[in-house]
């Protein structure tokens, strides 16, 4: 008995072996002249911090006698700290309160208000909103200096000059945050959920505070901290506006004591130049834990326009 064998069939030629796929990743390049140029920038904005903090550190004659960007042999941050806020019955802590009631009542008014602003160019049409918008373009570019001798007249005539309200209500003004404000709010609030609202009968109020200020939160908080910091840092606005020193920031506060440093003005000491430079440490402090506790809204407002949905 013969046995056939079936035929033999074809087989598949064997897949060839995959080649290495290239690597499509970008390598970093590296530019010596960029390094430089980025270490250069972080100099220029360390530098003067890291002098700030060591020579906190030293006292009045230290400050001349020692090399600026090293300790001294006795630090005495502690007794400087000590002295700043005791100094003159404990006056840098109530200058530090009115700054932060300066600066945090503007910030909060003149973020809600560029985001009202903002809001409505952006989400409304109506006779002049172009020319309108294009005088707050205008107005970016108007420095805040020139204005001051006209509020003053202003304020002077309606009676608030030597009071709070002479230094918040300039501050509420923020046509660069409306600007800001205007062009967020034409992609983060769509139209869509507007009319959905508008269809389920919410009023204009209503659609306002509960769901676009919502969406608006990564830009508000820009505005805000943008607000917080000018307000804080600002100087010539309060020393045209008061005359009371109770009602002083830090920045015209810490400035009258360096007046006395140098020129020797009642209640000098020969430790009030290391007063004002421990003051001057102090006062960025409330800046930096703003930053530290905000910086996630404001990295996600930023990332929030570069992602297309």
């Amino acid at each position: 008995m013969t046995t056939t064998h079936p035929p033999a069939t074809a087989t598949a030629a064997a897949p060839e072996p995959a080649r290495p796929a290239r690597a499509r990743r970008h390598r970093a390049r590296r530019s010596t002249p960029l390094t430089i140029a980025m270490l250069a920038a972080l100099a220029y904005f360390l530098l003067p911090l890291c002098w700030l903090l060591i020579a906190s550190t030293k006292s009045t004659q230290d400050l001349f006698n020692s090399f600026g960007l090293w300790f001294s042999h006795a630090p005495q941050f502690l007794t400087n700290v000590r002295a700043t806020l005791t100094q003159d019955d404990g006056v840098f802590v109530h200058w530090l309160l009115n700054t932060v009631l300066y600066a945090g009542v503007s910030a909060v008014g003149a973020a809600l208000l560029a985001a009202a602003g903002g809001y409505g160019f952006a989400k409304f049409r109506f006779r002049g909103d172009r020319l309108a918008f294009n005088l707050v373009l205008g107005a970016v570019m108007v420095p805040t200096t020139a204005l001051a001798i006209p509020t003053y007249l202003l304020f002077a005539k309606a009676g608030l000059v030597n009071t709070p309200w002479a230094v918040i209500l300039p501050s509420l003004v923020n046509p660069f945050g409306l600007y800001l404000m205007r062009i967020y709010a034409a992609d983060a609030v769509p139209d869509s959920i507007l009319e959905a609202a508008r269809i389920d009968g919410a009023g204009e109020a209503r659609i306002f505070f509960g769901i676009a200020l919502r969406l608006l939160g990564p830009g508000l908080v820009t505005v805000l901290l943008f607000t917080l910091v000018a307000t804080w840092n600002n100087y010539f606005l309060p020393l045209i506006m008061l005359n009371d020193p109770n009602l002083y920031p830090i920045t015209v506060g810490l400035a009258r004591w360096a007046d006395q440093a140098q020129n020797g003005g009642a209640g000098a000491s020969s430790d009030m130049l290391a007063l004002v430079v421990t003051g001057s440490l102090l006062s960025i402090v409330p800046l930096v834990v703003a930053f530290l506790l905000l910086q996630r809204y404001w990295q996600s407002g930023l990332a929030a326009g570069g992602v297309k949905q």
